[in-house]
């Protein structure tokens, strides 16, 4: 990637991860000293699938925008990058995409850099957003040691240079019980690379170390519950390449709630 941001290149995973800083009560994360945030999963246009449903909510537009732009300023962020699924239309570009997306990134791009690695949902992106957008396919790319991607689809073999896997896709939660209430939390979950099986896959050297799995900035969009019982890993790179119950998770406030398949999830009563 071009661009006059870079992230200075790591010869240990523990130096690599001191460049990361999350951002307290968000599901963002700072990249530093180059400021350059990172974020999953906006879904614009989420209302309108839960219209269709019978589940009517205030337009959420300027309210992403307006969260997203105050992390930016409290951050000092010059650069974000945001992790697939940007809007939620799945097959294209629905109407209400034609109007909100273009409106958010035409505002995004007055203060930051911005580039976008397509998601699950981001077919057509291409159409509406501004052209000083930098776009990656699904497969991600690598900047100063860390792989950039969504998380529904196998990094190429350049991806496995990298020390550190960022990805979203997931959504990632935990749930509580509680006197027979149910609480679904969002949080961040980091877990162990599976190396021996993306050596076997791809036939060579895999310096990945290190996983971390980016909760959904829209919170309309919910999350799945990594502890709970009939919890399904979805994508390749949760399913196959991390050791996801082995990860630890974190609330967002940077509460340590330890490993996942430590948490007692509970019984409903």
């Amino acid at each position: 990637m071009e661009s006059e941001i870079t992230l200075k290149p790591t010869s240990k995973g523990e130096k690599n991860k001191k460049n990361i800083q999350f951002v307290p009560g968000e599901p963002a994360l700072l990249l530093e000293p180059e400021k350059i945030l990172v974020i999953a999963d906006l879904h614009i246009g989420l209302e309108r699938e839960l219209a269709k449903k019978g589940i009517h909510v205030p337009d959420q537009l300027l309210k992403l925008q307006g969260r997203l732009f105050k992390i930016i300023k409290e951050t000092g962020a010059k650069h974000v990058i945001i992790l697939g699924d940007v809007k939620n239309e799945y097959a294209g570009t629905g109407w209400g995409d034609l109007a909100d997306v273009p409106a958010f990134f035409s505002r995004l791009t007055e203060k930051v850099a911005v580039t976008i690695v397509k998601g699950n949902h981001d077919g057509g992106i291409e159409a509406v957003v501004p052209k000083n957008v930098e776009i990656y396919e699904p497969e991600g790319f690598v900047l100063g040691g860390f792989l950039f991607t969504h998380g529904q689809a196998w990094p190429d073999k350049n991806g496995l240079s990298a020390k550190t896997l960022i990805m979203g896709h997931t959504h990632p939660a935990v749930e509580f019980w509680s006197s027979g209430a149910r609480s679904v939390e969002p949080v961040w979950i980091r877990a162990p690379i599976n190396k021996k099986l993306l050596e076997r896959k791809f036939k060579t050297e895999v310096n990945l170390e290190t996983a971390i799995i980016v909760p959904v900035f829209n919170h309309l969009a919910g999350g799945a519950a990594f502890n709970g019982g009939d919890f399904k890993p979805q994508g390749p790179l949760l399913s196959k390449a991390t050791d996801w119950k082995a990860g630890e998770a974190f609330l967002l406030d940077g509460t340590y709630l330890g490993k996942l398949k430590d948490i007692d999830v509970g019984k409903k009563r």
